[in-house]
């Protein structure tokens, strides 16, 4: 199974940098990386060039133009440059566990795409982190929110991990699925322009197709950042996301297909 690892990102390349670190530690690396960028600068670009000379690690750049937020879009771009028929998906503030590749491998499963663990970092640990470099830690590390999830544990993980249907506590942060399945669906919804639930339609129609979510617990970890939240959902997205549930709704008209064929 090739797997590709797609990560968004928009003009915070010091939080990027971390986060590749960490695909470089990782025990079993990913076959290509791709940083779905949503029109940032010049920084970012550069930095993606620097970790391209001399490593092992395939980092492809996928950049679109700075119009807005377009995360549903930009996640597009990125799966359409990847390669692989296993897709994780994780965001450009997420430092990760050593394991994390490994334990996507591990619980990939067809029929099912995967939820993985999520650990807050503080605020004043997140400006240690960036200022020092840091890319590992521990249940005991200092600045920890919710410091359950950063056990990581084989045992623990096939006792509390599960397989419900829910579209909440989903989101692409951390999420896996399979290439088939997400063009089945075509992609994410271009029609998201502003901040919130293009990840929960676009799980949401998963369900709908017939794929089932996993949620996994104690594995799959990753350390998330501090940074200001948005601090509203825009009306129309609830509204695309209503729409998806009550309507049963498997396929988007304006998603990835309409990306490829402008491409050929």
């Amino acid at each position: 199974m090739k797997l590709s690892l797609v990560i968004t990102t928009y003009n915070w390349p010091e939080a990027l940098s971390l986060v590749i670190e960490s695909i470089k530690n990782q025990t079993i690396l990913p076959d290509e990386v791709i940083i779905a960028d949503d029109g940032s600068t010049q920084e970012t670009k550069d930095l993606i060039t620097s970790f391209n000379k001399g490593s092992d690690i395939n980092i492809i750049h996928a950049w679109q133009e700075d119009i807005g937020y377009r995360a549903a879009r930009s996640r597009n771009n990125g799966i359409l440059k990847s390669s692989g028929d296993y897709i994780v998906m994780i965001d450009g503030d997420m430092i990760l566990h050593t394991n994390f590749i490994q334990d996507h491998i591990s619980s990939a499963e067809p029929g099912f795409f995967v939820q993985g663990s999520r650990v807050l970092l503080s605020e004043e640990q997140s400006k240690k982190v960036l200022a020092e470099k840091i890319i590992n830690f521990s249940f005991f590390s200092t600045g920890l929110k919710n410091r359950k999830n950063s056990i990581h544990s084989k045992l623990l993980s096939k006792i509390f991990s599960n397989k419900k249907n829910q579209h909440k506590g989903t989101k692409t942060c951390n999420l896996a699925f399979y290439r088939k399945d997400c063009i089945t669906v075509n992609g994410f919804n271009n029609d998201f322009e502003d901040w919130g639930r293009e990840d929960s339609e676009f799980v949401v129609r998963l369900m709908n197709s017939g794929v089932n979510r996993k949620r996994i617990r104690f594995s799959a970890i990753q350390f998330h950042l501090w940074h200001n939240e948005y601090a509203r959902v825009s009306l129309k997205n609830i509204e695309r996301l209503e729409d998806a549930i009550n309507d049963s709704i498997q396929f988007c008209e304006n998603g990835i297909s309409l990306m490829e064929n402008n491409e050929s």
